[in-house]
């Protein structure tokens, strides 16, 4: 697929795909399990997977918005269904670069949760099934985590010069983790966290 390029002075559209999020038209960036091994509290879970297989965790859709705070950044994100050890798939999740700064999630399909955190520790976990939308209010980390069976998809958007801080949660993580206890999921405190 060729990448479209779009000019955000002039109005535009885009396509995705309400069931699978894909677009016909723009390139996704996708994240493996290598990308993100560190990001699961079961290193040895993770370790037995990678040793077989690097699956795609999670793709999403960066569009190129300049980064000015009257635009607006958009795309979709697709987080697939899996587990590392008990601990569902899930996106690496993010601080905007611009602490300051809302975001809002949008669920077309699958369902999950959004794993929120702000740096004074207070965090939230929010169902998303298709219809419903999460505000992410400034000041709070956010994480898309599957814990369904179909692809857990949602559409995104935030001021476009929010920035992304991914390096604070690489190195810290979250608090919190979600994984599944019989047949369920169940948030507990994340063994990496320090």
């Amino acid at each position: 697929m060729d990448d479209i390029e779009t000019n955000w002075d002039q109005a535009f559209t885009v396509d995705f795909d309400l069931i699978n999020g894909l677009s016909g038209t723009k390139n996704s960036t996708k994240r493996k399990l290598s990308q993100m091994k560190n990001m699961f509290s079961d290193t040895g879970a993770c370790k037995a997977v990678l040793e077989k297989d690097d699956p795609v965790i999670y793709e999403f859709y960066e569009l190129g918005a300049p980064e000015n705070s009257g635009d607006l950044a958009f795309g979709t994100s697709i987080t697939y269904p899996g587990k590392v050890g008990n601990e569902y798939y899930m996106t690496k999740g993010h601080f905007h670069s611009i602490l300051e700064t809302a975001e809002v999630y949008y669920c077309l399909s699958g369902k999950g949760y959004m794993l929120l955190e702000n740096p004074e520790g207070d965090w939230k976990l929010e169902e998303l099934t298709p219809g419903k939308v999460v505000y992410v209010p400034q000041r709070y980390a956010h994480r898309s985590i599957n814990t369904g069976k179909e692809p857990f998809i949602t559409f995104f958007t935030f001021r476009a010069d929010a920035g992304h801080d991914y390096k604070t949660i690489e190195t810290k993580g979250y608090r919190k983790i979600v994984v599944e206890e019989n047949g369920v999921p169940v948030v507990r405190d994340n063994p990496k966290w320090d």
